[in-house]
């Protein structure tokens, strides 16, 4: 209970700290000690959008075909690299990785199969409310013919089938979603939004294509453990907005999620740009396990949200203290297909991972 006490003591003084404008690796130093040269930073530059989600993936081929045969996701590039900068930006050593690019609508995700060395399986007993728990929310223009879509593909069922939530909900009632797995137990997505619910860029592109079941990624989900700590960090620290939010329970939620019991409070912020971040705090039940603190990027469990800032270095500076650091810091000399300028991965207060990088210039 001190420890529990003491780490929510240290969130707070974080939340603070990001608030008055200091960098959080003040909070970092002993009582009395000069702070470090970058506590009083000038303001940094906040993320400018989620330009990606990134899945680890054990066959990449294997893992192309499903997104593209059967959710219309289409391969935009390949690439296979190694090196120092990679083994530096992943923190994964010796590394030799085989990445595709694959964007449906405008959104894009990034697999990623480390051919060396490999990394572990999703835990067989996952469940989602553990807080590696992380998927992508695929919109979709009908959801009957999404989810016979799916059938027809014998994708396996993570919820018991699609869900429309309540009318008594005003801010997720009418919304329909389904779980399911890809072909490596990767939870994913599919969510209708009926008239006036959602952004309305999903009705628009609809009306655009009216044939399209696929429409693209409305947001990455993922659970934490306590939302207004998370909200210092995405929303104080990397300048994201919040766009909404519910607090959902009942059947409908319980089989989505396929946890009995169900009460989550949900949280959506959004970049500029791309997809948003939904945070899934779970009021109810409450004995969801905490993220591997070995876990490492090459293992299957691991998501990252790829964020892009006008310059890596600040951004880095002003969450030294407030992020747990998977680089040694920003990281030059990247192949020139990966079109970065600097990159950095860092993991959130649940230890959700994070790439953040500057576009090449």
């Amino acid at each position: 209970m001190r420890s529990h006490s003491l780490a929510r003591l240290l969130v707070a003084r974080f939340a603070v700290a990001v608030v008055a404008g200091l960098a959080p690796a003040a909070l970092a130093q002993p009582a009395g000690a000069p702070p470090t040269s970058h506590a009083s930073a000038a303001p940094h530059a906040p993320v400018t959008a989620v330009e990606s989600i990134g899945i680890t993936v054990g066959d990449l081929d294997r893992a192309v075909d499903f997104y593209t045969r059967v959710l219309g996701f289409e391969k935009a590039s390949e690439h296979e690299f190694a090196g120092e900068a990679i083994e530096h930006l992943t923190g994964v050593f010796p590394a030799r990785v085989r990445t595709a690019r694959l964007r449906l609508g405008q959104e894009s995700i990034e697999l990623t199969d480390y051919l060396a060395p490999e990394g572990r399986p999703i835990p067989d007993d996952s469940r989602s409310n553990d807080r590696w728990f992380q998927h992508i929310a695929i919109v979709v223009s009908d959801m009957p013919r999404a989810y016979a879509h799916l059938r027809a593909h014998a994708v396996r069922h993570a919820s018991s089938g699609p869900q429309t939530l309540p009318d008594w909900n005003p801010n997720a009632g009418g919304i329909s979603a389904f779980y399911f797995k890809d072909p490596e137990g990767h939870v994913l997505e599919v969510i209708h939004f009926p008239p006036g619910k959602g952004d309305p860029r999903w009705a628009a592109r609809a009306a655009e294509s009216p044939t399209s079941l696929f429409l693209g990624i409305d947001h990455t989900a993922i659970v934490v453990e306590d939302t207004e700590r998370s909200l210092a960090f995405y929303r104080d620290a990397l300048g994201m907005r919040v766009a909404g939010g519910s607090e959902n329970y009942g059947p409908e939620q319980e089989r989505l999620n396929a946890v009995f019991g169900a009460r989550l409070r949900i949280t959506t912020l959004r970049a500029p740009q791309g997809p948003g971040v939904e945070l899934l705090e779970y009021l109810a039940p409450t004995d969801g396990r905490e993220y591997p603190g070995d876990a490492r990027l090459n293992d299957l469990l691991t998501w990252t949200t790829n964020v892009t800032c006008p310059d890596t270095h600040a951004l880095s500076s002003h969450l030294r203290g407030g992020a747990r650091w998977i680089s040694p810091g920003p990281v030059s000399g990247l192949p020139h297909e990966m079109k970065l300028d600097a990159a950095a991965h860092a993991r959130d207060p649940d230890g959700h991972a994070l790439r953040f990088a500057a576009p090449a210039k």
